[in-house]
């Protein structure tokens, strides 16, 4: 089946008006709806012609179950633009037979919600039509106008579809959240941005197929890529190469490589919100966790090209080092610090070589988290036992009176002994907290503690003779 999918927001209010006619003279089809940009020409008309989006629009999947039922209850889209949520609610809104109505989390107030929540209580009560409301950019509503929404929400007045591109967990009101069912939308994949610009080239009413156009498919593979999961401006980057490319002596629109690249500005990094801050930071951290490098270096680029502070960058490094390489490598701590400096003391462009480094460096080195679990189950105690009290012969002694409360008394001095090493009680408990691993360095570190603790062992529980 082929496929096909755009996203686009309309101007007008009446989003499912028959397309108007051109307001462009076009020779042999004067029809052609182009004074709208092609990304809303070829908006999806039913769950047919949307691509992508299988782990919920697929056969047997949920949404596409309650769609096919009616049995539509309120929903919250979330994703990066260009993915459907716009296109999406109103295929629902169609199939559903129910009155849209739209208001937009930028522009609308909440006088705008009460009028459309006013007239949705008349027309349910008067024709029993139930009305959709769709909510672009929800998460720009504060608290007060989401919890405008919640009774009628809640009785049933309206279906409420919000769109956004954040997390809703995060920034939409959680009584909202808990009465809504949320999907998330995912980027589309380059074959499925391929097949929409075939589509797009080849449909005569709604595309570009009523011009002569020859693209090649590297051109169109370079467009589908750089678009980065994202229909509408794949289709908008077309649309530039088809209307500002001179046709040749037979009248065809050849739209190479070259073209293609100058229709397409630089991708720019889904990296405007604090999901995709975190969800890539995220990424890199685990990725230095699991020693890949490779991956390592591409969520950095990710950040860098993004514009990240080379601080922040700089700041996850060093803790990572600390926390997941710790004492298999003690020089991994050393490496990100001075990666640290460097990165503040350069800045941008060239602080991404000694950030390189130490992620590399880190990525590839031996492995231990013996130091976090050490000094967290250290603190544990801390803050939920008994506070031990220090021993008499570890107290300070070095003032006047301290001989006096036997403190300091009997303390041995490990440099005294052999091997710069005395077993005595360091803290008046038996407790253990770190564990070394047989990792890199800890290898050895781990053959002196265990040598040590055993002293430590026989010292507290001495043999009988």
């Amino acid at each position: 089946m082929e496929r096909h999918c755009y996203v686009g927001c309309m101007a007008r209010d009446d989003l499912f008006a028959a397309a108007p006619a051109s307001n462009m003279d076009t020779p042999g089809n004067p029809q052609t709806p182009r004074h709208e940009p092609l990304a809303a020409r070829m908006r999806p008309r039913d769950l047919g012609e949307f691509t992508g989006q299988s782990h919920i629009l697929g056969p047997g999947q949920l949404l596409r179950r309650a769609i096919e039922a009616d049995r539509i209850q309120s929903l919250i889209f979330y994703g990066p633009p260009g993915t459907g949520k716009t296109s999406l609610a109103q295929i629902i809104a169609l199939q559903t037979k129910s009155k849209f109505e739209r208001l937009s989390g930028v522009e609308s107030n909440v006088a705008d919600m009460r009028r459309v929540l006013s007239a949705a209580a008349n027309r349910l009560e008067n024709t029993g039509q139930p009305t959709i409301l769709f909510i672009d950019e929800i998460h720009r509503f504060n608290k007060a106008q989401q919890d405008v929404l919640l009774p009628d929400v809640e009785s049933g007045v309206i279906r409420l579809i919000g769109a956004t591109t954040h997390n809703p967990f995060f920034f939409v009101n959680s009584p909202l959240v808990s009465r809504s069912q949320i999907f998330e939308l995912r980027p589309l994949a380059e074959d499925e941005l391929f097949s929409l610009l075939e589509r797009a080239l080849a449909d005569a009413e709604r595309g570009l197929g009523w011009m002569k156009i020859q693209a090649e498919e590297p051109a169109l593979r370079h467009l589908a890529r750089l678009s980065d999961g994202d229909a509408r401006k794949a289709l908008n980057s077309l649309e530039i190469a088809a209307l500002t490319t001179a046709p040749d002596s037979n009248g065809v629109v050849r739209i190479d490589l070259a073209v293609a690249e100058q229709s397409i500005q630089k991708k720019a990094v889904v990296y405007d919100d604090e999901d995709a801050h975190y969800d890539t930071i995220s990424a890199f951290i685990k990725s230095m966790r699991g020693s890949d490098p490779d991956a390592t270096l591409y969520w950095l680029a990710k950040m860098i090209h993004a514009g990240e502070d080379p601080r922040f960058i700089a700041r996850r490094i060093m803790i990572h080092a600390a926390e997941d390489v710790g004492l298999a490598d003690p020089m991994a701590l050393v490496l990100a610090n001075a990666a640290f400096q460097a990165a503040e003391f350069i800045g941008w462009p060239e602080a991404r070589i000694p950030l390189a480094e130490a992620a590399i460096y880190i990525a590839t080195a031996n492995k231990s988290n013996s130091v976090v679990m050490a000094i967290d189950g250290a603190m544990k105690d801390v803050e939920s036992g008994r506070t031990l009290a220090v021993p008499e012969h570890l107290r300070d002694a070095s003032y006047k009176g301290a001989k006096r409360l036997d403190h300091g008394q009997g303390y041995e001095y490990a440099h005294d002994h052999p091997g710069h090493f005395v077993a005595q009680d360091y803290l008046g408990a038996d407790k253990r907290y770190y564990e070394p691993t047989e990792q890199g360095v800890e290898k050895k570190i781990k053959e002196r503690v265990e040598k040590w603790r055993q002293q430590f062992a026989e010292l507290r529980n001495p043999k009988r003779p």
